[in-house]
């Protein structure tokens, strides 16, 4: 993955500014590398299908987690390269104003 950049990082935080959307990426880091079915995350959230659905749609789209079908199911998982990618935009100029650290 390239650079992460502002407005990259802005566009995944307001995705994943949803108390849903947040728990789906928390739930999905504790199951990696092997990811989890909807059906899994519907069971463990407790919400109906279609808000589901629509949840994982939109965290496809802005590429934090990638789907794929497995027979009858889908299986969703992190995409940890897009994670390392904002937090290291987050934290690149860590410190950088501390002379006692540079």
């Amino acid at each position: 993955m390239q650079r992460m950049n502002d407005d990259t990082a802005a566009r995944l935080f307001a995705a994943l500014g949803n108390p849903t959307r947040l728990t789906v990426l928390r739930l999905l880091v504790q199951a990696a590398p092997l990811g989890l079915t909807v059906g899994d995350i519907q069971s463990r959230l407790s919400v109906p299908a279609s808000t589901l659905a629509h949840h994982l749609m939109k965290m496809e789209s802005i590429g934090i987690i990638v789907q794929k079908k497995q027979g009858r199911e889908i299986m969703n998982s992190i995409k940890f390269e897009v994670l390392q990618a904002l937090s290291d935009h987050l934290l690149k100029d860590c410190c950088a104003g501390l002379a006692e650290v540079q």
